[in-house]
């Protein structure tokens, strides 16, 4: 199913297809930099799994994301439920995780912009929250570009004291 679509993106549900390319690039260090570790295959296809039963209890989740000129998958930006302990949760998380070779071409920013709106269009969000590791400036980036307001900071319970990830930047964008 195709959910929305922007110029050059399209919004839709995970195939079994997806799969290889999504093992691909959570193994990519580029692409995992800001996180505590690559993905092994295992860790992958459970993360999968885990994107499938969030659309099936919530009707929404992090939708694969593909070029619409060519088909081509190139990763997922979407909606969690983050349940993490923390003042702010639980919440709606909106994020993205693209490949590399999807870097710099404002895909991030297009998607992560159209993703906002149908979650206050369509899902009726009242506010939205993403959040990352402090020195992700480029996903900061993207949270300021889509209009999104920071709320504050914090250590992210789940992230290995002393870890360079361990402070996150956190935002929210409100209904309007």
């Amino acid at each position: 199913m195709v959910y929305f679509e922007t110029e050059r993106l399209r919004f839709r549900d995970w195939t079994r297809e997806d799969l290889p390319p999504f093992r691909k690039m959570n193994k990519d260090p580029q692409v995992m930099r800001y996180f505590p570790s690559t993905l092994e295959d295992a860790e992958t296809d459970f993360f999968f799994e885990r994107i499938q039963k969030e659309f099936s209890s919530s009707g929404y989740g992090l939708y694969a994301v593909e070029l619409k000129e060519t088909a081509e998958f190139i990763g997922f930006i979407g909606f969690h439920e983050a349940s993490f302990p923390a003042a702010f949760t639980p919440c709606i998380e909106i994020g993205w995780r693209l490949k590399a070779s999807a870097f710099g071409k404002g895909y991030a920013t297009e998607g992560a912009r159209a993703c906002a709106a149908y979650g206050f269009q369509e899902l009726k969000f009242p506010e939205i929250y993403s959040f990352t590791a402090k020195i992700n400036l480029p996903s900061e980036r993207v949270m300021q570009k889509i209009g999104m307001i920071k709320v504050g900071e914090f250590d992210h319970p789940n992230v290995q004291d002393g870890s360079i990830l361990k402070e996150h930047v956190l935002y929210q964008m409100k209904y309007k």
